[in-house]
């Protein structure tokens, strides 16, 4: 059995060398434990690449999203971390799914859609609420677009209503709830890739 990999695309609004990612913290823990389970794991900063809009894997010149693109095919696991701005996924993310949704006419060796028997989650932060709905939007995207999504494949942690501290400063992995569902994200999406991976999905109806 060939080893699993696992990509995050971050959607933080912060290139590498700003400040600190809370998206990253908190999707770090998750690799942790797919680190663990011998996955190879990669995170993309998607704010360090050039990705213009469009619904297309590539266009042209400059566009350097077909780098992205191409970690994505060789992925089994992708794993979309965003924070939440306006109770809502970020902008970079929406972009980040609008170019996925772009990538559908790529298809496997068998006719399928590329994101077929790759699976798919999403992790979460924000200091308000929103999260439950970021991860409906993300989620219902990447089964729309053929990963497969398995049960409980969301964490998120928020803090309190109003400006406050955010998920590395409110030492977010104490909160129960969050450690929980870290761990539900992490071997849920692992057992389906997995299962996937020794029984894809056969091509019959999705070609």
């Amino acid at each position: 059995m060939a080893a699993l990999k696992a990509l995050v695309l971050n959607g933080s609004l912060k290139k590498t060398g700003d400040d600190e990612s809370n998206t990253e913290a908190l999707t770090n823990e998750v690799l942790k434990i797919l680190e663990k389970e011998g996955v190879s794991t990669e995170t993309v900063r998607l704010a360090d690449y050039h990705i213009p809009y469009g619904i297309s894997e590539d266009l042209g010149e400059g566009d350097e999203w077909p780098a992205v693109f191409e970690k994505v095919k060789e992925a089994d696991i992708l794993i979309i971390g965003t924070p939440l701005w306006i109770g809502e996924k970020s902008s970079i993310t929406t972009l980040a799914m609008e170019r996925l949704y772009g990538g559908t006419g790529v298809t496997n060796e068998k006719g399928q859609a590329v994101y077929y028997n790759k699976v798919g989650g999403v992790a979460i932060t924000g200091n308000e609420d929103g999260a439950k709905h970021a991860a409906a939007s993300v989620l219902y995207g990447l089964s729309h677009i053929g990963f497969t999504i398995p049960p409980n494949v969301d964490c998120y942690w928020v803090g309190e209503a109003g400006p406050g501290p955010s998920f590395i400063e409110a030492d977010g992995m104490s909160n129960e709830f969050t450690k929980g569902h870290v761990t539900m994200l992490a071997y849920n999406l692992l057992h389906m890739a997995r299962i996937l991976q020794d029984n894809p999905i056969p091509p019959e109806g999705n070609v």
